[in-house]
């Protein structure tokens, strides 16, 4: 991913949001989604994708993006929205709660 979002900075595009949803599979409860934007010099190799990651990492790094974020928003879509939207709809609408969330300018949004 990284190497996908360097070839965006330029002198006009310097803050990059990443968004993506969790809760997508599952047949109850909600989707939740977060936008982050992590300072352009800011790497960490580890930060995967959460369900490959063990619950003991993914709080390490949650922690650290939590130190490191420029901006962080959350978004999430309730079971019963997801029944009268679909998943599809629910997961999108909650990465645009996340994106507003963060409540900071951008200049690109990453999904």
């Amino acid at each position: 991913m990284l190497d996908y979002q360097e070839q965006f900075y330029n002198e006009e595009i310097n803050l990059i949001v990443g968004v993506d949803e969790a809760g997508r599979g599952p047949l109850a409860g909600p989707v939740v989604a977060s936008a982050v934007i992590l300072p352009r010099a800011y790497i960490n190799n580890e930060i995967n994708d959460s369900k490959q990651l063990s619950e003991k990492k993914r709080e390490k790094l949650y922690k650290e993006i939590m130190e490191n974020a420029i901006a962080v928003g959350i978004g999430i879509v309730d079971a019963p929205t997801i029944d009268e939207i679909n998943i599809y709809e629910a997961a999108r609408l909650a990465m645009n709660n996340a994106i507003e969330n963060m409540k900071h300018d951008f200049d690109l949004i990453l999904t």
